[in-house]
């Protein structure tokens, strides 16, 4: 044995037996390195595998990840880890991927441009459907449990094809025009574009490191995705070539913030941006006659201020006494009733798109969830009611006196609420709650009186309700691995059937997207 290695053998005993090679900390970096890099990225920002970004592990909690390192996932290309790493390699590692990387990773336009695929066969397909059924009774249902997506046949309930996504999908697809494409986005930046009617993947871009949701404009030219990392939006074509991205900052670029949401406002032909932490909401036309903006005050021309930029995809700002997370449009679209998700409740703020500025106030208790609320008229008047994430209640409020009109007792904190146009009931769910995850609440949109509780899966999560095109059937989530669709009759209430589902977390009706049904969300 050489000297050299008679030493190391030496120390390492003598570490032993004092215990100090025991208390030693794992090297985490170097575990990474090791078992995660070559699918995850060096960086964390993914590759094969997805992001592992705190930012991006918003739906894994912090206790389970120790768990999937050591058994893996099944449903995916993840390994268990178990019979190569100890305990506290295991634990070091978890620790590890929820540190936020510093310097903060970045995603240059020039990134984007070159994360694009595109199939260029794409443009020969054919412009029908190849399979037997309505395609705007169609359901695009996501599958969180494994990653995949599920085409559902609205009229017979029946399974028409099955594909894998991108991980962790978030915000709610979105279709073009016509229904033949939905765009979807992933917590991971990755916006995909998908032939419903061919059933091919056309095309692919990362648009960001962490994305929150993407929107579809109205005439289908343009795609807009909303980021958290980096500060950003990025405008693509329908064909995700980029357009141009937007910096999420104040006007002198002093702040920088997350992009808390973006929707289509169809009948302005614009799209409405929320951002997350700077008092302003956006809005960019899509429209080519758009009216100049002007910034500042337009009347002292010697600040320049006077000096007009384009209104055709530029930015005009809403200034806010606070920033808003979600919101949720007036039928006519000229304002949109917002809120902070702040722990102490928050009184949400009315802007009026048009003047650009708050014009009134609703106390609201809780943490209402906004961008799952509907609106249906009530008496008279056009009414929004909205779930709330904190408390058990649904709150409903006048659309033209901005009043609280009511509010609905609930079996616990719920996240959606759905209902039809053709249907008096709206269902809410209280996935939020520990005891009362298992309900699934129908209300009476004339008395603004609860109908009945179901309970179709005691002791487990049971949230989503989405409706047929013709609002005769409700389609609800048993958020569960082994988890179903459960159909209703929307009428009588009963259940009709059981489709075998992996935690499908979501269900969207192509027609009712489209139509804007007045129970469905953006």
């Amino acid at each position: 044995m050489r000297l050299r290695d008679t030493l190391a053998a030496g120390a390492a005993a003598w570490l032993l037996a004092s215990g100090q090679a025991q208390t030693r900390p794992p090297d985490a970096a170097g575990l990474y390195a090791t078992h995660c890099a070559a699918c995850h990225g060096g960086d964390r920002i993914g590759g094969m595998g997805p992001a592992l970004l705190p930012q991006s592990l918003e739906r894994l909690r912090r206790a389970e990840a120790p768990s999937v390192i050591r058994a893996g996932r099944p449903a995916s290309q993840l390994p268990g880890s178990g019979d190569r790493l100890d305990a506290a390699q295991v634990e070091a590692l978890a620790a590890w991927i929820y540190t936020p990387v510093s310097p903060a990773p970045t995603w240059s336009e020039r990134d984007i441009v070159a994360s694009r695929t595109f199939d260029e066969a794409a443009a020969a397909l054919p412009a029908r459907p190849r399979w037997e059924a309505d395609p705007m009774n169609l359901f695009v249902v996501v599958e969180a449990g494994d990653h995949h997506v599920s085409l559902l046949d609205g009229d017979r309930f029946t399974v028409l094809h099955r594909f894998a996504s991108r991980f962790a999908l978030h915000g709610g697809p979105k279709f073009s025009p016509e229904g033949r494409f939905v765009y979807f986005g992933s917590r991971d930046g990755w916006i995909t574009k998908y032939d419903l009617w061919n059933l091919a993947v056309v095309a692919e871009v990362r648009a960001g490191l962490n994305m929150r949701n993407i929107a579809v404009s109205s005439d289908g030219r343009f795609v807009l995705a909303a980021n958290y990392l980096p500060h950003t939006l990025a405008l693509f074509d329908a064909e995700l070539r980029l357009v141009r991205t937007y910096a999420a900052a104040t006007l002198d670029g002093t702040r920088s913030s997350r992009v808390s949401a973006v929707y289509d406002a169809a009948p302005r032909r614009s799209f409405i941006v929320a951002l997350k932490d700077i008092p302003e909401l956006w809005e960019i036309a899509y429209d080519p006659a758009a009216e100049p903006i002007h910034d500042g005050l337009v009347h002292d021309f010697r600040m320049g201020e006077a000096i007009a930029k384009p209104g055709y995809l530029g930015v005009r700002r809403t200034p806010l006494e606070e920033p808003l997370d979600d919101f949720f449009f007036d039928p006519p679209y000229r304002h949109v009733l917002g809120t902070a998700r702040t722990a102490g409740g928050t009184a949400a703020q009315v802007v009026n798109l048009d003047v650009r500025r708050r014009i009134a106030s609703v106390p609201l208790a809780g943490m209402p969830h906004l961008g799952a609320g509907i609106s249906f008229d009530w008496n008279g008047a056009r009414v929004l009611a909205t779930p709330n994430l904190r408390d058990g209640l649904v709150t409903v409020i006048d659309m033209q006196t901005w009043q609280r009109v009511g509010q609905v007792a609930t079996p616990g904190p719920g996240f959606f609420m759905r209902s039809h146009e053709n249907t008096p009931y709206a269902w809410v769910d209280a996935m939020m709650s520990p005891s009362a995850r298992d309900a699934m609440l129908v209300i009476d949109k004339r008395t603004l009186q609860p109908v009945r509780t179901l309970r179709p899966a005691p002791g487990r999560t049971v949230a989503h309700v989405e409706f047929t095109r013709d609002g005769r059937h409700a389609l609800v989530s048993l958020w569960e691995k082994d988890g179903a669709l459960i159909v209703y009759d929307a009428a009588t209430l009963a259940e009709v059937r059981r489709i075998p589902m992996n935690k499908p977390v979501g269900k969207y009706n192509v027609g009712n997207k489209l139509a804007r049904s007045e129970g469905t969300s953006h």
